[in-house]
């Protein structure tokens, strides 16, 4: 009897941790599809803006609210539909002005999301643009800069590291 108890307490470990891995990777997709939204406005290309925003909202429909625990459903919840609204718009829009206001709120949204969950396995660098007053989020200590583009590519700052569950 014992054993078929420590059985089921294995089994369901084994699930839950499972489960919260699932999780990690489908936020880490979210992460990666914004890191490329933002590399794509760095380098002033409004297409593959588009091209890397529609991935970002498909991206969204992996992450499964059933899988996560109160604090974060909470935080999915509250940020998951201004992600894809910021994101279609981004899709959508041939203007790289367009995108880029609608990337400063992606950033903010995103910011909370990582903040909360910290699924990051390598660390995020949170970037301020004092010209433009918005900030983004980074895979690199180096600038480059998302809402000038080419035009000034290393206006911005590192404010804050976000280490994750990695470091």
């Amino acid at each position: 009897m014992k054993i078929i108890k420590y059985s089921v307490v294995a089994m369901l470990l084994l699930i839950v941790n499972a489960a919260k891995a699932d999780t990690n990777t489908s936020i880490n997709e979210v992460l990666v599809a914004y890191l490329e939204i933002k590399n794509a406005l760095a380098n002033d290309d409004n297409k593959l803006a588009n091209q890397k925003a529609a991935e970002f909202t498909a991206s969204l429909k992996e992450v499964n609210p059933a899988q996560l625990d109160a604090k974060q459903k909470a935080t999915w919840l509250k940020y998951s539909e201004k992600l894809r609204f910021d994101g279609d718009h981004i899709s959508e829009s041939a203007a790289i002005a367009h995108q880029r206001e609608h990337f400063a709120s992606l950033s903010k949204n995103m910011y909370a999301v990582i903040k909360e969950f910290k699924t990051n396995t390598t660390p995020v660098y949170m970037q301020y643009c004092p010209m433009k007053k918005e900030s983004w989020l980074s895979e690199s200590a180096e600038i480059k800069n998302p809402y000038y583009g080419k035009s000034m590519s290393e206006c911005g700052k590192v404010t804050e590291t976000l280490k994750g569950s990695g470091k």
